[in-house]
């Protein structure tokens, strides 16, 4: 199982890992790499059976397994204790990284990130509203530019910034193999829906939030302010449970923040990344 690498560019010296969200790919935050060069360079990667990543033999998506993602692009890139920003699975992620082999990352930010305060769920919970949603997507479109049209056209996809947006077609999507019926111009999900709905199942089963103590770096948790996902009371409860952390809640955004505006959001990870204490810098 081969796990795709992007370097986006930017500022050399300080470098700062992107891990993206369920059903996502790291192709998805080309703005936002772009915002954030003046100050860091950013890399990403398409975790398990996303974008141009392979898919897990065993066909399971435990998500420690994205984890051992992140840990591997650190491994092979020879990143000493880089930064790092996770979106939603991907926040996930990269506490889960850090958690694994503390000392990691230098830093983290984290928006909006899948952790749950419960006791972890000891079996897949399939019938979630999530789970049911990924397996009603429409998996194949005739043609990229009518995927754009078509996602342009209805939430929640609607509210993406339209560079992330065809950033997340031209990566998230595949050509119609011909012996299953393409054409050269018909174009399917690369996540595939039955993987995305195993992977929203999974999410309830790992230890992320009752581990949160053993991070010592600084952690910044974020929201928009228009969320109906992970917002401030559940990241308020999350920061308690860490040594160094701060929550910023970013004004007309939702889950969808880092792609909806990604310079709102790239505006909070410089606010906050140049202090070692989890606080603004002066």
């Amino acid at each position: 199982m081969g796990i795709e690498i992007y370097d986006f560019g930017g500022r050399t010296g300080r470098n700062l890992l992107l891990v993206h969200a369920t059903g996502f790919c790291a192709e998805a935050f080309i703005p936002l790499a772009r915002d954030l060069s003046d100050e860091f360079h950013c890399w990403g990667l398409d975790l398990r059976g996303h974008g141009r990543s392979g898919r897990p033999v065993d066909g399971i998506f435990d998500w420690s397994g994205f984890a051992v993602d992140v840990a591997a692009v650190i491994d092979h890139l020879g990143l000493d204790r880089p930064d790092a920003f996770g979106h939603s699975c991907g926040g996930a992620s990269v506490l889960l990284a850090e958690q694994a082999a503390p000392g990691t990352f230098a830093s983290l930010y984290c928006f909006e990130p899948v952790i749950f305060s419960g006791t972890p769920s000891q079996v897949p919970i399939d019938d979630n509203p999530m789970s049911v949603a990924a397996r009603r997507r429409r998996e194949t479109f005739p043609s990229p530019e009518l995927a754009f049209a078509n996602f342009s056209s209805k939430p929640p996809f609607s509210s993406l910034d339209p560079e992330a947006l065809l950033a997340y077609v031209e990566g998230g999507f595949e050509p119609v193999p011909a012996d299953e019926g393409g054409d050269g111009q018909s174009i399917r999900l690369r996540c595939r829906r039955q993987d995305e709905a195993a992977i929203y199942a999974r999410g309830f089963s790992h230890h992320a939030f009752e581990r949160l103590p053993e991070i010592g770096c600084p952690v910044t948790l974020s929201c928009g302010e228009d969320t109906d996902t992970f917002g401030p009371d559940l990241l308020q409860m999350a920061a308690a449970r860490l040594a160094h952390s701060r929550v910023e809640i970013l004004p007309g955004i939702g889950h969808f923040g880092p792609l909806q505006r990604p310079a709102v959001v790239a505006g909070s990870i410089l606010a906050t990344s140049g202090s070692g204490d989890g606080t603004t810098p002066p």
